[in-house]
Formats: structure tokens, C-alpha cells, sequence
């Protein structure tokens, strides 16, 4: 399994000389600014722009480059690419790995940019920012950037079915509350849109004033319904997906004896979201979410996994100063969402735990309830992994009953 990220701390000595020729791309919609520099070309850094999406000539600039630094050295060098992650996906860097070119995806915000008020910002500077980078990254120089791993397209099709569902949720917000809307402009406040007899409640429905609901109101938010509806077929639709990929529901009729004859085997990610739901006040979509936003992703220590979930601590020292301003916030937002509300709910359904009571006694001695559940977050994240990755069972912790 690929790594949460890689460190730059992990070379043991700072290279000086590399031979390679190192290549950073800056992209956008239009264009693809390819920043370059080369062995024995005098330090210079060349740019060139190719059409954006245009792989061949990416490449074609790819063997310019090569064939330059072979007729100046007599010496073939490999070629080592950066690119920041975003709008263009991982596709990219997938494509130039299977032509055999080392590549990077970088977390843009890891990269130190100058504090000035109004700092110049181009493609053409951040093309060479990126290119410095990438050079002090295969140098081994520490802290200098942090590398993005890319999942495997399995991996990121996984997890697509938990991300549609939140931009579902969303949506279906959007809609309701604009039925409300509409409906209290008239005096009417007790409509609830996702209740079964909305259709028939809408027909009965009177203004404050005792009139009947204006026609075209009521046809306007006839449409709306519609397509409510709509959204709560698909809603449906991926939910039952998610479950028929955790297999949950086949794992909640079958008895144990009957699982073992007649189930077929559970493939890893399968397996490993079903323990979660095993757990306690732990559902279908938190294990899903847990697993395919997280856990599934190899870890070195816990301190890999609190960062990359954006649940390490940010102190702030400087001289005599000596305070913690909170958590990161740079990791999985999904995956942190998803940690402090199941540490809510595991408080309440696993309340002789010993995460819920360190919890408690925290709160009770003085502490704020907020800045602990954090921590608990944290915590049960920890713990969560430990469980799945090396049976480590959770003290306290409660299955669901068969």
C-alpha cells in the first residue's frame, strides 16, 4: 500500500550533485509552462509552454531536453518532473510514470513563498519555485516540501461513492430550505419537505392570512419537489451501492456459521470497513468514510496519520512566546469532519471506554469540552488504526450485537 505522504527528512545525507535533468510543471486550463534545468547548461533554467492536455508534446519537449544534455555531456540522464496537485487530478502523473519518468505531486501549500504584502505571483516564478523544490527535495534537504501519494485509480473510484453522497446531502439542504423559504414568506412555517405526505400537505396548505396557497407558489414549489425527489432516489441508489460494496447488509442478516459456508471471501478494504462497523456507535458511512478517506493508506506512526487528517498540534514558540494555536487543519478535511463528529457519538454510545472516560474526566476537572473532543478525535483515530492495522483491541470498547 502507498505511503500518507513522503518526508523529506527521510534521507539520511544532503546530496550536492545530482545527475538529472529536473523538470516542473505549472498547469492550467490553457497552457502547460514546462520549467527546466539541465546538466551542463550553466545553471540556467528554460521554459517552454505546450498546449494544455497535448501529452505528445509534452513528451516531444521531454526528448528535446534529453537529447540537448546527451549532445553537451556525451551522457544520458534520466529526467525527474514536479507538478502541484490539483484541478488536473493524478492522471498526469500517472501517464509519465508508465512512460518511465520519476514524478512528483507536491502539496502546493507545503512550499515557502515570500510574506511580502504584495508578492509577484506568475506562472513563469512559480514554475522555478517549483523546480528549487524539487531540487532541494532530491537533495534531502529536510522540511523542504511535502510529496503527495497518489492513489491508485481503484483507490480514488473507491472512495467516489462517500464524496457523491456528501454533494448529494448538500444539495438536498439547498432545496429544502428554499421550500421552507418560499413557504414562511407566506406565513406557513410547519412544511417539512422530506416527510412522506409532502405532496398531499402541499395541497392543504393555507397562507397566514387563511387564503389558499397562490397557484403559481404552489406549481414553483411542485418543482422544487421534483427535484427533491430526485435527489432522494439517487441518495438512496448510492447508499445501497455503499452498502452492497461493504457488503453490511448481507453481514447483518447472515448468522456467523452461515457467513463462513455460504459468503464468499471478503476482499481487504471489505473486511476492514466491516470491523468498523462492527464497532459501536460506528455506521455504514463513517466505517466507509473512515477507511476510504484514511485508514487504507499505509502509515509509518501516529504521527503520520494525525497529520495527514490535520489532527497534529501547531504550537507557536518564538522567544518568551510559548502557545498552541490548535490543530493544523492541513490534512483529510472529510476524514477530520468525520473523527470529531464519531467522537461525539462515541462518548454516547461507548460510554465505559477509556477514551470516553479520559474524556469525562477532562471535562469534568475544568477542561473545555471542545478542545478535548479534538483531542479525543485524535485519539480514536490512533486507536481506530491500531485496531485495524495490528489487532489492537480498543479498551472498553463495545461490539454491536450479532
Amino acid at each position: 500500500m502507498p505511503k500518507a505522504f513522503v518526508n523529506s527528512e527521510s534521507a539520511a545525507t544532503i546530496q550536492t550533485s545530482l545527475a538529472a535533468i529536473f523538470v516542473s510543471l505549472e498547469l492550467s486550463q490553457k497552457t502547460w509552462v514546462v520549467t527546466s534545468l539541465s546538466p551542463g547548461d550553466g545553471e540556467r533554467m528554460s521554459k517552454h509552454s505546450v498546449p494544455a492536455g497535448d501529452v505528445t508534446a509534452l513528451l516531444t519537449r521531454f526528448a528535446e531536453l534529453k537529447g540537448k544534455a546527451r549532445a553537451r555531456s556525451g551522457n544520458a540522464f534520466p529526467i525527474v518532473c514536479i507538478q502541484e496537485a490539483g484541478l488536473d487530478g493524478f492522471w498526469l502523473h500517472r501517464m509519465l510514470t508508465s512512460e518511465g519518468i520519476e514524478s512528483h505531486v507536491v502539496d502546493p501549500a507545503s512550499i515557502a513563498a515570500p510574506r511580502r504584502r504584495r508578492r509577484a505571483k506568475t506562472d513563469r516564478l512559480d514554475g522555478e519555485a517549483l523546480l528549487r523544490a524539487l531540487m532541494a527535495f532530491k537533495r534531502g534537504e529536510p522540511r523542504v516540501c511535502a510529496m503527495a501519494v497518489p492513489p491508485s485509480p481503484e483507490e480514488e473510484d473507491d472512495r467516489r461513492l462517500g464524496r457523491e453522497r456528501k454533494a448529494l446531502l448538500v444539495e438536498r439542504v439547498r432545496h429544502t430550505n428554499r421550500i421552507k423559504g418560499l413557504l414562511f414568506s407566506q406565513g406557513i412555517s410547519d412544511f417539512e419537505p422530506l416527510n412522506r405526505d409532502r405532496r398531499q400537505r402541499l395541497e392543504e396548505l393555507q397562507t397566514g392570512d387563511g387564503r389558499p396557497l397562490p397557484h403559481r407558489l404552489k406549481v414553483a414549489i411542485g418543482r422544487e419537489l421534483d427535484r427533491l425527489e430526485l435527489l432522494l432516489d439517487q441518495i438512496k441508489a448510492v447508499e445501497s451501492e455503499r452498502d452492497e460494496m461493504l457488503e453490511i447488509k448481507k453481514w447483518k442478516v447472515q448468522k456467523a456459521d452461515e457467513r463462513e459456508s455460504d459468503e464468499p471471501a471478503d476482499a481487504p478494504s471489505s473486511a476492514c470497513a466491516k470491523r468498523l462497523h462492527g464497532l459501536n456507535g460506528i455506521g455504514p458511512e463513517f466505517a466507509f468514510v473512515i477507511w476510504h478517506e484514511g485508514l487504507y493508506r499505509d502509515f509509518d506512526n501516529r504521527r503520520q496519520l494525525a497529520s495527514y487528517a490535520g489532527l497534529a498540534p501547531s504550537p507557536w514558540q518564538s522567544g518568551s512566546i510559548d502557545r498552541e494555536q490548535g490543530v493544523s487543519k492541513a490534512g483529510n478535511p472529510r476524514l477530520r469532519c468525520t473523527m470529531i463528529e464519531l467522537a461525539w457519538l462515541w462518548v454516547r454510545y461507548q460510554p465505559q471506554s477509556a477514551l470516553s472516560l479520559w474524556f469525562k474526566q477532562r471535562v469534568e476537572g475544568g477542561g473545555r469540552k471542545k478542545p478535548n473532543i479534538v483531542a479525543m478525535a485524535r485519539k480514536l483515530l490512533v486507536a481506530l488504526w491500531k485496531y485495524i492495522r495490528f489487532g489492537v483491541v480498543i479498551e472498553g470498547a463495545v461490539m454491536k450485537s450479532a
